[in-house]
């Protein structure tokens, strides 16, 4: 632990505390373009400082580390950050499809990632 993984962890959770004032917005605006947009910048912004934490944490603990090879190379997380950012374009579009958008990374996520514990088996 050091002061570059306490900001990552911070930057994080500055942008996850964001997430009820921007579902409050899209509720109470019922899916207008901004307050959907807004909600996937915020999911987005939520992916990229997962990503720095998880590359502050590898740099901390190197490359052969448990952590490295857990995290691999994080495909749902690229995806993810693939799928937030075309639910902010769609939100100008089709702001129902950027939800489903959203909420189809959310089941994603939701599925148990066996990363982890193929790493800690091995």
């Amino acid at each position: 632990m050091n002061g570059s993984v306490l900001w990552a962890n911070l930057h994080l959770l500055f942008w996850l505390s964001l997430l009820p004032a921007v579902t409050h917005w899209v509720g109470e605006n019922h899916l207008a373009s901004w307050p959907t947009a807004m909600y996937g910048a915020v999911l987005f912004m939520s992916a990229i400082a997962y990503f720095i934490l998880t590359r502050v944490l590898i740099r901390e603990h190197g490359r052969e580390s448990t952590i490295a090879k857990a995290v691999g190379n994080d495909f749902k997380g690229k995806v993810s950050v693939v799928i937030y950012l075309s639910g902010i374009v769609l939100a100008f579009v089709a702001p129902w499809v950027s939800v489903a958008l959203y909420a189809l990374a959310a089941a994603w996520w939701l599925i148990p990632d066996r990363r982890i514990e193929h790493v800690l088996e091995a």
